[in-house]
C-alpha cells in the first residue's frame, strides 16, 4: 500500500479485505481519529492556555492535569456517542460503563479507552497517548452490559493508540497487522508512515520504574539484574529507557525493539495486582504488540488469555520483543 495514504484510506481498503467487516466499524474508527486530532491541538497548547489551568501556576497539580484528561475524556465520548454503532463505552477516568444516550441509535461494538495516558509528564514535553480498543458485544441472550464488555483480549477487533509528542501519530491494528500513521497538520490528515511494523525479536532496552526496586519480590530483582548484567554473547547489558508513560515506551519498543515491565509491586500495599489496566491500558496494546510479532505476558499468562473480573482490574505486565518476554516468563517462573 502506497505511503502517504490517508488512515481513511487505509480503513475503507481494509475493510475490502475483510468481508466480515462493515461499515458501522469504519465510521467508529474514522472518528476516533478526528477525536485525537482535537485533542493533539488541546494538548500542543496545555502549557500556553489560561483555560486548563497551567498559566501563571508555579507548580502543575494534579488538578490541572484532570483538566486535560477530563478534555480528552469528554472529546472521545462526543465524537462516538452519536454515531450510533455503539453498543456502550467504558472509560479508565469513569468508574461504570458509558451508556449512549437514548436520544442516540445503538449498535453492536463496545469502546474501551484510556483518553490521555502519561499525563503527568506533558509540562516536561514527554509523549502522551490516548490507548482504544473496539469489541463486538456478544450476542447470548440477556447479557447485561458489564458482562458483554468483560472479554478477554484475544476477542478485541481493533486496538491502538494515539501518540501526542513531537509529531502525532495514530497506530492501529485490526487484526491484520500493525500500520502507524503520522498527523499531516498542514492538511489536517493522518497519513501512512509506518506501514506493516514488526518489532524487533529481541531488543537492546528495557523500560520498568527501578524507583519501586525495594516493593519487588527477589525474582523480579533478579530478571532486572538480568538486563543490567554485562553478557557479550546474548548483548547485554541492556540500556534503562523510562518515561514513567506507558504509551511513550511502548511505542519506542514498538519501533526499536525491547521490553516494558510493570510488575506486582508486592511490598507495596497500594498496588498489590499491579497499576496497569487490563482493559483499557494492557489488552490493547497487548494486540497490537502480537499482531506486530511481539509477545505480552502477566509473567505467567499471556495477557489477551486473561479472563478480566472487573472493568478497573489491574494486573503486571511484561510486554514487548518476544525473545526478552519469554526471558522474563523463564526467570518469573523458575525456568532460568
Amino acid at each position: 500500500m502506497a505511503k502517504g495514504i490517508t488512515v481513511t484510506e487505509h480503513i475503507l481498503t481494509m475493510q475490502k479485505e475483510r468481508p466480515e467487516a462493515t461499515g458501522a466499524f469504519t465510521s467508529l474508527l474514522s472518528e476516533l481519529t478526528v477525536a485525537a486530532k482535537i485533542i493533539a491541538q488541546k494538548v500542543n497548547k496545555a502549557n500556553l492556555t489560561e483555560d486548563l489551568g497551567f498559566v501563571g501556576t508555579e507548580s502543575v497539580d494534579e488538578e490541572h492535569y484532570q483538566k486535560l484528561v477530563e478534555f480528552a475524556n469528554a472529546t472521545i465520548i462526543n465524537r462516538v456517542s452519536h454515531i450510533g454503532h455503539l453498543w456502550c463505552m467504558a472509560s479508565k477516568k469513569e468508574t461504570d460503563l458509558i451508556p449512549i444516550p437514548p436520544k442516540y441509535a445503538k449498535g453492536d461494538y463496545i469502546l474501551v479507552f484510556d483518553p490521555l495516558g502519561g499525563i503527568t509528564n506533558i509540562d516536561v514535553h514527554i509523549d502522551v497517548g490516548t490507548v482504544f480498543s473496539i469489541l463486538k458485544k456478544e450476542n447470548s441472550g440477556e447479557m447485561s452490559f458489564m458482562a458483554n464488555a468483560l472479554q478477554p483480549g484475544h476477542k478485541q477487533l481493533a486496538a491502538g493508540y494515539f501518540i501526542y509528542g513531537s509529531s502525532t501519530m495514530m497506530v492501529y491494528t485490526t487484526g491484520t497487522g500493525v500500520h502507524g500513521f503520522t498527523l499531516e497538520r498542514r492538511i489536517g490528515e493522518f497519513l501512512l508512515s509506518h506501514e506493516n511494523i514488526r518489532i524487533p525479536k529481541k531488543g537492546k532496552t528495557y523500560s520498568i520504574n527501578e524507583g519501586n526496586y525495594y516493593f519487588w519480590d527477589e525474582k523480579v530483582q533478579n530478571l532486572v539484574e538480568y538486563f543490567k548484567t554485562p553478557d557479550i554473547k546474548s548483548g547485554r547489558p541492556y540500556t534503562l529507557r523510562y518515561t514513567g508513560s506507558f504509551v511513550a515506551d511502548f511505542h519506542r519498543n514498538l519501533l526499536k525493539g525491547g521490553i516494558h515491565m510493570y510488575p506486582v509491586d508486592s511490598k507495596d500495599p497500594l498496588k498489590p495486582h499491579g497499576k496497569l489496566m487490563l482493559m483499557c491500558e494492557v489488552n490493547p496494546l497487548a494486540f497490537v504488540v502480537e499482531q506486530a510479532g511481539g509477545a505480552a505476558s502477566t509473567g505467567f499468562e499471556r495477557v489477551l488469555d486473561v479472563e478480566p473480573r472487573h472493568l478497573h482490574q489491574r494486573v503486571p505486565v511484561f510486554i514487548g520483543s518476544p525473545a526478552d518476554v519469554r526471558v522474563a516468563e523463564e526467570l518469573l517462573q523458575g525456568k532460568r
